[in-house]
């Protein structure tokens, strides 16, 4: 069972969804199926059909963020320091081509929000940055082709 790397804000957000799920959503759905059976004819109720549908959506959302928390390796990023790119890490990149500079927060899968600026760890550019340090080039395949990035700054905000 492999850990999944997370830091402490995206794991208290996945904690208050469950809360959530099974303390409104959960007997909200409950109640919506008991009413639509009040209605008769089960095969032909779609009030009926949608809860239940809705009911199993709720039931698998519990089952992955559980599965999510129980294989959680919660990562508290202000306690981490260095100069070498890890998870948590802020990379400032200029791009080898334009010598346009970016940053990115290396995070989680599930909190990975490319407008936020915050990269997933599984993703080929993190993957490529895990590991260097400031000053080294690397190299990353994308859709467009070859492109090259010069790591500027490492920090851990």
């Amino acid at each position: 069972m492999s850990k999944v790397p997370m830091t402490a804000g995206s794991y208290a957000n996945i904690v208050e969804e469950v809360k959530r799920l099974k303390s409104v959503d959960r007997p909200e759905v409950i109640r919506a199926i008991a009413e639509a059976r009040e209605h008769g004819d089960l095969s032909e109720n779609a009030e009926y059909h949608a809860a239940r549908e809705r009911q199993s959506f709720i039931e698998g959302r519990l089952a992955e963020l559980e599965d999510k928390i129980a294989r959680a390796e919660v990562i508290d990023v202000s306690k981490l320091s260095g100069d070498v790119v890890k998870f948590g890490a802020t990379v400032t990149l200029a791009d080898e081509d334009t010598d346009e500079t970016t940053s990115y927060q290396i995070v989680g899968e599930d909190e990975a929000d490319i407008k936020s600026q915050r990269l997933s760890v599984t993703s080929p550019l993190a993957r490529a940055l895990i590991g260097k340090s400031k000053g080294e080039s690397v190299e990353v395949t994308t859709p467009r082709g070859a492109k090259s990035y010069e790591i500027i700054k490492v920090e851990f905000k």
